[in-house]
């Protein structure tokens, strides 16, 4: 299986540094607009089990493989790896041994991720408790390819404010929203422009069976709700009209959005180019 590698757009954004990397930044990501628990925290019997949070977990487990999200904690095998080998498993999903890290890890945009804020991640990472859990190792049933990519050199995020231009970097390499509302095809979610957004990937779970809506500005997505709407679907899994939405998507760690990254997450939904849903 081939996974398309969608990354000119977020590679080549560009802005100004905000600030030096961070343990405070890299909390605010990890537990916040990056969701890294939704997949990496088991489950208890009321939800997520903070008291492994990030110890990891079966994730997935269908015909085509069986993905286990690693303990990221200082109790998982990550605490042997160097800041920069989790750094490059981080944005390239390559493990210090040379093995790839399958989906449904988001690898394709994870591409993008600006220096700093993937410095912060790793620094936050260091911080947090040590988990004591094993989880396993994945399995594939699939052919992964030999990289998602050439190496990363470096990748400057947009400047932190309310623009399209900082939401497209939310949406894409922060939080991932374009690879689970995007398509699923035969290499992996269609990042292309003919379907960036427009929903139709299927998520199985202990919830059940949840198709990603269109997120597009298309009258199939979004250009019927308003900002405040769209906000809070986002924050809060309510459409209007307080009706509840469904896991997986990370309702708890998105509510910790910064009030002007909201501003240009929404900014972002707005222009991204209207097509109808799958």
């Amino acid at each position: 299986m081939k996974f398309l590698i969608v990354t000119a757009v977020f590679t080549a954004l560009a802005g100004v540094a905000q600030a030096a990397p961070s343990v405070e930044r890299g909390e605010y990501l990890v537990q916040g607009p990056m969701g890294c628990g939704n997949c990496h925290t088991p489950f208890g019997s009321q939800g997520l089990d903070m008291s492994m949070d990030l110890g990891g977990r079966v994730v997935e487990d269908n015909k085509h493989f069986t993905a286990i999200s690693a303990n990221i904690t200082p109790g998982g095998r990550v605490s042997g790896w160097s800041d920069a080998e989790l750094a490059r498993a981080i944005r390239e999903c390559i493990r210090p041994d040379g093995s790839l890290i399958g989906p449904p890890m988001p690898c394709a945009v994870y591409r993008g991720i600006g220096d700093e804020d993937l410095a912060s991640v790793v620094m936050y990472l260091r911080t947090v408790p040590a988990v004591q859990h094993d989880p396993g190792q994945s399995t594939y049933n699939i052919p992964l390819p030999p990289a998602y990519g050439p190496p990363v050199d470096s990748v400057t995020a947009p400047e932190r404010a309310a623009t399209a231009e900082y939401g497209a970097y939310l949406a894409g390499p922060v939080a991932h929203c374009i690879e689970c509302h995007s398509p699923i095809g035969p290499q992996g979610p269609m990042l292309d422009a003919a379907n960036l957004g427009s929903g139709g990937y299927e998520f199985v779970g202990p919830w059940g069976s949840v198709v990603g809506p269109n997120i597009t500005s298309h009258a199939d997505g979004l250009a019927g709700y308003s900002d405040d709407e769209i906000k809070t679907i986002v924050t809060k899994g309510l459409r209007p009209g307080d009706a509840p939405m469904m896991p997986p998507m990370p309702y708890p760690y998105f509510s910790r959005f910064t009030e002007t990254d909201l501003d240009a997450l929404v900014a972002y939904l707005r222009v991204m180019p209207p097509l109808p849903g799958n």
